[in-house]
């Protein structure tokens, strides 16, 4: 990790999942070059949105007629980004709620798909969009699953203006973007089998507080000096 070009893939769970993206690639190395694509408003959020739009994150208007374009044009001018890069791509297209969670649910049985429990269903033309455009060029998919542990407090952005902690845990599948299918039908199913997946590990780390058998590892947080040197 940090080392290539990856397309990011995680389940939207809190207004903060930008900030723990931040921090997965602080600790790989490529904070400077990590990117997202973010709904249109963000980048007027003081400094945070100034960041962003100086960051070349794509910003959508949630308008396919207008987002297919924006979208190619700013996956295509990566293929020449200089650093191994992340960008992160939300296909749920909006934060988990218990309301959208249950209007997913309807929609699933009207449909025919599998129920969700703790994700939504993907919206998948980004995705499909996201992969024919990059296929050539980033070689990984980092399958990222968030979640909060069922004694801890939603991590928000209050708490964080608070000075207050919060705990999530993060499990991470790196896929070959060269083992996607090659229509977009195959990429869109593939996309909607990842959060049945992701779901069901959610499942298990809500009644059981972890992801499989895996233990936890904390990252902490590394030390910083208070001063900062430039040199020439």
């Amino acid at each position: 990790m940090g080392k290539e070009h990856a397309l990011v893939i995680s389940n939207h769970k809190s207004d903060v999942d930008w900030l723990v993206g931040w921090v997965l690639a602080q600790r790989a190395g490529c904070l400077g070059n990590a990117l997202a694509v973010m709904k249109n408003s963000s980048k007027f959020l003081p400094v945070l949105g100034w960041s962003m739009w100086f960051s070349d994150y794509v910003f959508l208007e949630r308008s396919w007629s207008k987002d297919e374009k924006t979208l190619k044009r700013g996956f295509r001018r990566l293929k020449d980004f200089p650093q191994p890069f992340w960008i992160a791509l939300f296909v749920e297209g909006t934060r988990f709620t218990q309301e959208k969670l249950l209007a997913a649910q309807q929609y699933a049985a009207s449909a025919g798909l599998p129920i969700p429990r703790n994700v939504l269903i993907p919206r998948t033309k980004g995705f499909v969009s996201a992969t024919n455009d990059m296929r050539s060029f980033v070689p990984a998919i980092y399958d990222v699953t968030v979640a909060i542990p069922k004694d801890e407090p939603n991590p928000t952005i209050l708490r964080l203006l608070r000075g207050q902690s919060s705990t999530i845990h993060v499990h991470i599948k790196r896929h070959l973007m060269n083992e996607l299918p090659e229509t977009n039908s195959g990429i869109s199913q593939w996309c909607k089998d990842m959060f049945v997946a992701k779901d069901a590990l959610l499942e298990q780390h809500l009644h059981k507080g972890v992801f499989g058998n895996k233990d936890y590892h904390d990252i902490g947080r590394p030390k910083k000096s208070l001063f900062v040197s430039y040199g020439s």
